[in-house]
């Protein structure tokens, strides 16, 4: 999983990568389940002080857990299509918490960049299935000052910078080659250049939840889920609306 990119899929027969095709065949999907529960139950009192505590320690717990990347995200956007709007959904890596909202980072001009400007609305669904927890938010996406893009983008890694000139996300490419070549290229432009500048059309995304729902699954299937609704952006815990829903 990656901020800027989707995770790839493997081209290889289901053979050729080690699955047994009969395996495959016998696999029962509906019978799949686990069972829950064994933390306290999620209270409405863990949020007195608003989503965003509670999120974090949630990610830090996840953390420590050995989650692999705690901060992965779903990010699920708007596509407007001649046939009407559809459903678009990625993963992508919260890279900023606050108060205000998640913050995460991509290509303007992606698709997901895209849509976003068409339909600058969101939902965001964080899932730790070993721990039994999910969070989901929801609310408006606008852009972050270009002084937070540079902040961030000053602390990712030289190969990260070189990969974002390199790749015109979401475009077709015709070989894995030909997208090694424009990494080749990129690289010796900025060879001896210390500091790679951002790109005009990379930066970050603030989403400002109007809802966040916190889910912790429990026995029988009777999970707890508490949803938070406040006015997208605000800080103020005690404006905020907290009710447990029905599972």
């Amino acid at each position: 999983m990656r901020d800027e990119q989707n995770s790839p899929g493997s081209a290889e027969r289901p053979e050729a990568a080690g699955i047994d095709p009969a395996l495959r065949a016998h696999l029962d999907i509906a019978a799949m389940r686990a069972e829950y529960g064994g933390d306290p139950d999620l209270d409405e009192s863990w949020l007195v002080e608003g989503w965003e505590p509670l999120l974090r320690i949630w990610i830090e717990q996840a953390t420590r857990a050995g989650i692999a990347e705690p901060n992965a995200m779903v990010l699920a956007t708007v596509e407007l299509t001649d046939a009407g709007p559809r459903p678009a959904s990625r993963t992508v890596l919260c890279k900023g918490l606050s108060g205000e909202g998640v913050t995460f980072y991509t290509n303007y001009d992606s698709n997901k960049g895209n849509q976003l400007s068409a339909v600058p609305y969101a939902s965001i669904t964080f899932a730790w299935p070993a721990l039994g927890r999910q969070v989901t938010l929801r609310g408006p996406v606008a852009p972050v000052a270009p002084e937070v893009t540079s902040v961030y983008w000053r602390s990712r890694p030289r190969n990260s910078q070189l990969g974002a000139w390199a790749s015109q996300q979401s475009r077709t490419v015709a070989s894995r080659a030909e997208l090694d070549r424009a990494l080749t290229d990129v690289t010796a432009r900025f060879e001896g250049v210390e500091q790679i500048p951002v790109p005009a059309n990379w930066g970050g995304y603030l989403l400002q939840p109007e809802q966040v729902e916190f889910w912790q699954g429990r026995r029988s299937r009777l999970h707890n889920r508490i949803r938070v609704s406040l006015d997208a952006g605000g800080t103020n815990a005690a404006a905020m609306k907290i009710e447990r829903l029905q599972p």
